[in-house]
Formats: C-alpha cells, sequence, structure tokens
C-alpha cells in the first residue's frame, strides 16, 4: 500500500526549506549588496601595491612625484591608496621600460600555450573553491590575463564574485549554454567583466546538471562525439584573449569533471589532512585514472604539464594533521606544493561576506591572523604561478 503524501513529507519540508534558505539570502544580498550597487575591489594602501608590483615603497612614491602613471587617491593624511586598476596601469607603464620582458606582465608570449587549471575533488570540504577563487585572484593582480569558470553547480565560486545563481541567472549565461549539445552559443557570450581588472568569469548555477543528464542520453543516440572534448573546444575560441584559465570542478566525477579534465592543462587536487579525507581521495584518484584511461582508449590525449596536491585547512598545531602531511610527502614527494593553506578565521570571516582575503581590509582582522593567513595563500598561489612559467620555459 502506497502511502499518501502529507504536508509533511520529506519533499515538501525540502522544498519548504529550498525556499526559505533562498529568500534569506537574496534579503542577506540584498543588505550587502542593494540593487544599485556593484560589488568593488578595495583600494590598496602604497606598500601593498608597491609589495604587488614588485617594487619599493620609495620608488612608487617617486612615480607619483615624478606626475607618471594614474593619480592614487591621497587621504588627509597624505597617505596614498590605490585601486586595482591603478595598478594594472603602472604594470603596463613600468612593463614599457622593463629590464626583461615579462617583469611587470607576467603572462604568455608567442609560442605560450593556454594554462588551464583544472582545480578538483570529489570530496565536498577540500577547500576547493577557496583555492580557485583566490588563485583566480592573485594571479590576476600579479598582471596574468585570466578566466575563472565555475562548473560546479552549487555556485559558490559565482557568489563569491558577487552574482547570484538564483537572481542573476534567471536564463541561463552558464557554461551550459556553450557546451550543450543542441543549440550551443558561443562561449564570449556567456564571459562576464569582474569587479578586479584581468580577471572575467563564466558564472554557474545549477543548469549545469543537464549536461550531466543530457550526455548518457545523447550517448546512447550516438549524438555526443566526443563529449569530453566540449569545454576544450569551447575554449578555443577565446583562448587568445587569455593566459590562464581557473575551472572550479564539481564535487564528483561527472561527465563535468571529465570534460574539465580533458581540457586541463594542469591540475590541483586539493586534500584536507584527515584521516577520512585521504582515504576519500584514494578513491578518487582510483576512478579518476580509469576514467581518463576510458577517454584515452578513445583519442584523446590525457598528458598534462603537471598535476599537484594542495594541503587546505592545514593546522600547524595538529599532530594528527602532521602525520597525515609527512605520509603524504613522503608518499608523492615533489607533487605536493610546499605551502599550505592554512585553516584561518580570516578566510572563513571573509567568506561570509562573501569575500576573498584580498578582497577584505586588513584592518578588518588582528594584523597577527590577517598576515598569517595572507603569507599562506601568497606563497601557495606562487608556487602554481612559479609551475606555470616553468611550463612556459621561463623561471
Amino acid at each position: 500500500m502506497t502511502r499518501a503524501p502529507s504536508e509533511d513529507s520529506l519533499n515538501s519540508v525540502i522544498r519548504h526549506h529550498s525556499e526559505w534558505l533562498a529568500n534569506q539570502l537574496h534579503v542577506q544580498r540584498e543588505n550587502l549588496f542593494p540593487p544599485d550597487a556593484s560589488k568593488q575591489m578595495r583600494t590598496f594602501t602604497s606598500g601593498e601595491a608597491a609589495a604587488l608590483l614588485g617594487i619599493n615603497d620609495s620608488y612608487l612614491r617617486k612615480l607619483h612625484l615624478d606626475g607618471k602613471g594614474p593619480n592614487p587617491e591621497v587621504t588627509s593624511g597624505n597617505r596614498r591608496h590605490y585601486s586595482a586598476h591603478d595598478v594594472q596601469a603602472l604594470r603596463e607603464l613600468l612593463e614599457k621600460t622593463a629590464r626583461n620582458p615579462g617583469d611587470y606582465l607576467p603572462g604568455r608570449r608567442d609560442g605560450d600555450h593556454l594554462q588551464i587549471i583544472g582545480v578538483m575533488n570529489f570530496k565536498g570540504g577540500s577547500g576547493k573553491t577557496t583555492t580557485s577563487a583566490h588563485l583566480a585572484q592573485y594571479l590576476a593582480l600579479q598582471g596574468y590575463r585570466v578566466l575563472a569558470i565555475d562548473l560546479d553547480p552549487q555556485a559558490s565560486l559565482t557568489a563569491l564574485h558577487g552574482v547570484q545563481p538564483e537572481v542573476d541567472l534567471p536564463e541561463g549565461g552558464t557554461l551550459y549554454d556553450a557546451i550543450r549539445y543542441e543549440d550551443p552559443v558561443p562561449i564570449k557570450s556567456v564571459i562576464r567583466p569582474t569587479y578586479i581588472p584581468n580577471l572575467d568569469l563564466i558564472p554557474g548555477n545549477l543548469e549545469l546538471m543537464e549536461f550531466e543528464h543530457e550526455t548518457p542520453r545523447a550517448l546512447s543516440s550516438g549524438n555526443a562525439g566526443l563529449f569530453f572534448f566540449r569545454v576544450k573546444d569551447a575554449l578555443e575560441s577565446v583562448q587568445e584573449d587569455y593566459d590562464i584559465v581557473v575551472i572550479d570542478c564539481p564535487p564528483q566525477l561527472g561527465f563535468l569533471t571529465m570534460s574539465a579534465l580533458s581540457a586541463a592543462t594542469g591540475v590541483l587536487v586539493t586534500i584536507h589532512p584527515e584521516m577520512l579525507d585521504v582515504m576519500s581521495m584514494s578513491q578518487f584518484l582510483r576512478m579518476t585514472a580509469d576514467l581518463m584511461d576510458v577517454i584515452a582508449d578513445s583519442g584523446a590525449d590525457m598528458s598534462h604539464d603537471w598535476m599537484r596536491y594542495v594541503l587546505t585547512r592545514y593546522e600547524p598545531s595538529d599532530a594528527p594533521q602532521n602525520r597525515i602531511v609527512a605520509f603524504l610527502r613522503t608518499m608523492y614527494g615533489d607533487n605536493v606544493l610546499n605551502a599550505p593553506m592554512l585553516k584561518s578565521t580570516a578566510i572563513s570571516d571573509a567568506g561570509l561576506t562573501k569575500q576573498t582575503l584580498y578582497e577584505v581590509e586588513r584592518s578588518s582582522f588582528t594584523r597577527a591572523t590577517y598576515d598569517r593567513a595572507r603569507e599562506s595563500l601568497d606563497a601557495l598561489n606562487g608556487e602554481v604561478a612559479d609551475l606555470i612559467q616553468k611550463t612556459w620555459g621561463r623561471t
């Protein structure tokens, strides 16, 4: 006998909770970012701007006094504050007289191929989106032309960049539009600029799940073709516009992840150094290898420039975590990045207001807390930038 659904049935409870949560998130967003407001990148002190450019503050001050470059905001205390656009303008100015090409604009040159970085792990909570967002923003602030792609239907990367999937994407606008099997649109039509110079975004939402549903049907009807090339093929038309693409993959080994893996030139696997997470990663790696074999057997080139493991939410004072880290470094050696992403209240608190650590003001935290978290992120992202430079044949 089938029980008739009641008003307290699971599906009605879930639907009610979903609608209630969406409404509350919308109210929170309206409070943080009113309809007539747009998210903006904070300004940088002269010391921060000089550090981003790799010069000393006295030289930056001399440029200002000589009337070269943009005019920064000057406070009543005679302190200079530079916008992210000011920093980019200074990069372009300094590059014209640089001793070596690429000292200030480190992106691709003739013959360098587009770097496509897939950030993945099929266990939620591994720090995948946090890693993707901070990496994309760091590279953009360093002068690289970056495209960030949110391939996760949960769309956390999208929300971090000021786009609310439920409200701002009512009629599509995700990568699904460019990789679907019927009437795909040019990928340029779903790329939107962000409030950070050099950083563009392809947002995500639940619509991405349609690719997971449609691919089996397309395969059974013989219309899927080499489905795992759909992300790579879509990116072909914009590859000259960017130096680096950062893809935040979904936390599952589905068709979206397989297509992202086929497009990637580099892979970052996030690991939270806890035993259950490491056991889960073991299954992830085995399944990934099996799927890549299947794709390779279909004629795809599954070689990558590099693959690295990223330690996330790491607590140096946690003895069990240290044992796991030592275990991973013994097994994988140089494939584990030296710099971990430290667990920090600064990073998590910034996320509460849909910001990264590069966006929040240093004054929002104690100096030691902010500096400790920022140093770990800069070291981690700097290692990835070094990998990219080495791939291009530079040191």
